[in-house]
């Protein structure tokens, strides 16, 4: 299960860095105000880097996530993590589009992943 978590972390650091590209930054983030388009793309690198740090600690250490206090609270505190990020959609989002609902889902998924090796 925390080998999926770091799947899972991966592929978001992956969708992340297509950010520029998916979301045509190159010209969107030219229409802000300078010091938010920099704030704006730093959070993102900011993102991919713990992401592919979860990654990397849940392909190394999953044994010691599952087995120690310190691995089951960063297990919380990504599901934490997934659980603000999916209560975010309902107050940034129109829920009405599908790809918001799809989103909203994985996650939900994310919540559910990173939860269930510390209650089973």
């Amino acid at each position: 299960m925390v080998f999926l978590c770091g799947i899972y972390s991966l592929l978001f650091a992956v969708f992340h860095i297509l950010f520029w590209k998916i979301f045509n930054w190159k010209k969107e983030v030219a229409h802000l105000h300078f010091t938010n388009g920099a704030i704006l793309q730093i959070l993102n690198l900011r993102l991919i880097y713990i992401f592919l740090l979860m990654a990397f600690i849940c392909f190394y250490f999953n044994e010691e996530l599952i087995a120690t206090r310190l691995g089951r609270t960063l297990l919380g505190g990504f599901s934490l993590f997934w659980a603000g990020r999916t209560l975010e959609q309902f107050v940034f989002f129109d829920l009405r589009n599908k790809y918001v609902n799809l989103l909203t889902f994985i996650f939900l998924v994310g919540t559910l992943l990173f939860l269930l090796p510390i209650i089973y």
